[in-house]
């Protein structure tokens, strides 16, 4: 487990525009970098975030309680709440208990490879699965 306090220990393991994290991981700092972030999968009980500005967020897998975000682009959600500005798209399925744009124009989510599953809270949550 790494757990990074200031934003000089982000930057000093950013190689050749690209912070790869291959363990478990923990920011108890603000960042603000211009690279590349390398993940297998992302497991949060929350993301907490003033603005998450990004070209591209890849990852195999996002399990999150809550997604509070501008866009999403991902292979797959599982979150109980999810909450978009314009676009929402995934590869395969979003398994979630709501999901809905903040904006009066935007687009619905789409899934290409499956569906949107609405569950409530008493049926399943997702898993939390925090360790490997």
């Amino acid at each position: 487990m790494k757990i990074y306090k200031t934003q000089a220990e982000v930057e000093k393991d950013i190689k050749d525009g690209i912070l790869t994290i291959n363990d478990d991981v923990t920011f108890e700092c603000s960042i603000d970098i211009e690279a590349d972030i390398r993940a297998r999968d992302i497991n949060a009980w929350d993301i907490n975030a003033w603005d998450i500005n990004a070209w591209d967020i890849n990852a195999d897998d996002i399990n999150a309680d809550d997604i509070n975000s501008s866009d999403i682009i991902a292979r797959g959600i599982n979150a109980w709440d999810i909450n978009y500005y314009a676009f929402c798209n995934v590869c395969n399925s979003i398994k979630c208990t709501s999901i809905k744009a903040r904006r009066e124009k935007h687009a619905e989510p789409v899934c290409l490879d499956g569906q949107l599953e609405i569950i409530t809270k008493e049926e399943e949550k997702p898993q939390r699965n925090l360790s490997k």
